[in-house]
């Protein structure tokens, strides 16, 4: 049995996988058959209701033959609230579309498509160092993949979020690149392309802040008091909380003669893939071969600030982390330095 919609030139049907005996002898056959009838009558009835509400019908269909791909691409403009989180959105659009060339339908998806597009990044995608992709990355790409899907079925486009049974990627432990305090002084005493930058990623070490804050930041967020010195008052781009960060004179003196209250603070700051090169051609030169990238600043306050006493619920506040336990991780990182500390002095015994 099935369900024929006829609508404006526009036909659909629904098969509702219910079946009539069609030459039924016994009573029971024929007992069924009529409950098979009144089930489908009864669908019937609340298909009609759905379409009077405006949830189902043709409408539907047409939202169904939509592009999924399409529709990605301008989530992911919407979601850009900051280099790191755009990238993402960016990179798993990348790989989707080398994993499906052609368009995407809404209609194409179902809980087999989004386990083979979970395969592929298990076991296929490249990354861009020409190597499998990381743990977490896996875990970002699908993680962003599941959530234009959730986003779908608010939109009203999808009825159900077909990664709902399929089990994502468990995250990796992150690497936390940073400098140490006699690498973070090299830095200071070696000059950069790009000053401004160079101002920048000193500033992040000195007091934690994100490259999205420093980027928007005003000279009326700066802000002082006698009770507190120097801090700022602003709102963290990615959380959108609003905090009160206390910054040290060194901090405030690399900023400058202040400016008009609508200023920015960094004039001309611009973060992209080649000032990123500047900014690793920089730390080559003052003998650092690490991987750095401008969010390593934070990284570097973090440690240091536990390294040198600080203790963890203080530097988790300074950070505007919502939970200790994205704290925690930087604790690793003290903890295994410790460990090296430990068995650095040895004796022949």
């Amino acid at each position: 049995m099935y369900l024929d919609y006829y609508h404006k030139g526009k036909r659909k049907t629904e098969y509702l996988k219910l079946y009539l005996s069609l030459n039924p002898k016994t009573k029971a056959e024929k007992n069924l058959n009529k409950q098979t009838r009144e089930l489908a009558k009864t669908i019937c009835a609340q298909r009609q209701i759905e379409i009077q509400n405006g949830h189902y019908g043709f409408q539907d269909i047409e939202k169904l033959k939509g592009s999924f791909t399409t529709y990605l691409s301008a989530l992911a403009d919407k979601r850009n609230t900051s280099l790191g989180n755009y990238g993402n959105w960016s990179s798993m659009l990348k790989h989707l579309k080398t994993f499906h060339p052609s368009d995407i339908s809404f209609d194409q998806l179902n809980s087999n498509f989004v386990e083979r597009f979970k395969e592929y990044l298990d076991k296929e995608a490249i990354g861009k160092a020409k190597k499998p992709l990381s743990q977490n990355s896996k875990y970002s790409y699908f993680g962003k993949f599941t959530s234009a899907l959730k986003q779908a079925v608010k939109d009203g486009i999808l009825k159900v979020n077909p990664a709902t049974n399929v089990k994502g990627f468990k995250q990796g432990e992150p690497q936390r690149e940073f400098l140490t305090l006699e690498e973070l002084q090299k830095a200071v005493n070696t000059e950069c392309e790009l000053p401004e930058l160079k101002k920048a990623f000193i500033f992040s070490a000195l007091t934690g802040l994100r490259w999205s804050d420093i980027e928007k930041m005003k000279w009326s967020e700066i802000q002082h008091s006698k009770e507190m010195g120097y801090y700022v008052r602003f709102t963290q781009k990615k959380t959108k909380g609003t905090e009160t960060l206390p910054i040290s004179d060194q901090a405030y003196g690399l900023l400058g003669e202040p400016q008009d209250k609508d200023e920015l603070v960094f004039r001309g700051l611009n973060y992209s893939a080649w000032s990123n090169l500047k900014l690793q051609q920089w730390m080559l030169k003052a003998g650092i071969t690490k991987t750095i990238t401008f969010h390593c600043a934070r990284h570097t306050y973090a440690t240091l600030q536990l390294t040198l006493g600080t203790d963890i619920y203080t530097v988790s506040k300074l950070l505007g982390h919502k939970e200790l336990r994205t704290t925690q991780i930087y604790a690793k990182v003290i903890d295994d330095k410790k460990r090296e500390a430990s068995n650095r002095i040895k004796l022949d015994l």
